[in-house]
């Protein structure tokens, strides 16, 4: 394949089809649905603030649990993932329309109007919009770049976002470009057939996590000096969570972790803007402050949330192809209505 080109990868044996011409990837589904998982667990307090009061974490063995192994844990993997999935629609669009720009610009301006209605009337933290936005000016653009440059932009921002801002934020430019990279060299395509690959880049990661957890556990939450462990070792437990999933895809547990995960990660999109409902609800209900919420409380409320929402989800796919907001999001990017009902 030409550094400068993109073309549709082959389809894996296995992969259920939503849409004409692109196969899903069920190991992306199932990431997707895990980084759904611990993005809730994360945001319940945050979202039940609304952003009046900055959360507190009490310095509780539990608490610290959450920190080491949640927070900001899960959202590099969505990040990544974005990119990807970028990348593969325009495979299909460059297939199937004659202006795929102009439909992925569609896409992105799309999302940014619901990312800002979510942020205005709902949550102040919404990540769509900043995902709109760093599509509209690193993604788009890196599309007439060849892959060779897309990797090698995405090696040079990751390191230096961690270095010089250690935020989170910063860090999404990076992690889209390296999703791209990683489509358009064929290493999507091949996600799920290995074994060995995702264990050893997971030993390795873990080993580099493990001093950057250490620091983060020992040192001061308010120190300037905290940030960059944090956001490192952030990065790389996220890595080797993605690692671990994939090792065990290729386990007997593979059914099992498709059917937990992959429902929730297809409806991705309608899960997470329908959990800032939901947990605004369940605070208005408790009506204690969320930050004086227990962890357990925390993780009952997450737990309950998933489980409908599993639900939902599980039974929405068996009779149509999307979840109800990823395919008003797919009309829009296409400019034509799709089908919904799964056909017999």
């Amino acid at each position: 394949m030409p550094g400068h080109r993109l073309g549709r990868p082959p389809a894996p044996g296995g992969h259920a089809t939503t849409s004409p011409g692109r196969p899903r990837i069920s190991a992306l589904d199932v990431l997707r649905g895990f980084a759904l998982c611990g993005i809730l667990l994360a945001n319940i307090q945050p979202i039940a603030n609304i952003g009046r009061v900055v959360v507190q974490r009490s310095a509780t063995p539990e608490e610290a649990w959450m920190g080491l192994l949640v927070e900001q844990r899960f959202f590099p993997i969505f990040s990544l993932l974005f990119g990807v999935g970028f990348s593969l629609l325009l495979n299909s669009a460059s297939e199937r329309a004659a202006r795929p720009r102009l439909l992925l610009l569609r896409r992105l301006l799309v999302l940014l109007a619901i990312g800002l209605a979510h942020r205005v009337l709902l949550w102040q933290g919404d990540i769509l919009t900043v995902y709109a936005i760093v599509g509209l000016l690193v993604l788009l653009p890196s599309t007439w770049l060849p892959r060779w440059a897309v990797a090698g932009l995405a090696a040079v921002l990751i390191p230096t976002s961690l270095i010089f801002t250690g935020g989170f934020l910063a860090l999404v430019p990076g992690l889209f470009l390296l999703g791209s990279a990683l489509t358009r060299y064929g290493v999507i395509d091949r996600i799920e057939r290995s074994t060995g690959v995702p264990a050893v880049l997971g030993l390795v990661l873990a080993a580099a996590a493990a001093p950057l957890l250490w620091l983060q556990e020992n040192g001061d939450p308010l120190d300037s000096a905290f940030v960059l462990p944090f956001a490192a070792a952030g990065l790389l437990v996220a890595g080797v969570y993605v690692c671990a999933l994939l090792i065990l895809l290729r386990t007997p547990l593979r059914t099992a972790l498709r059917a937990v995960f992959a429902p929730l990660g297809q409806m991705a999109l309608t899960n997470y803007l329908t959990a800032t409902i939901l947990v605004l609800a369940v605070g208005r209900v408790l009506g204690s402050p969320p930050e004086s919420w227990s962890l357990t409380t925390v993780c009952l409320i997450a737990g309950a949330i998933l489980a409908i929402q599993w639900l939902w989800s599980t039974l929405w796919l068996r009779r149509y192809r999307q979840g109800p907001l990823e395919w008003l999001w797919r009309w829009a990017t296409w400019a034509h209505r799709p089908p919904l009902r799964r056909t017999p």
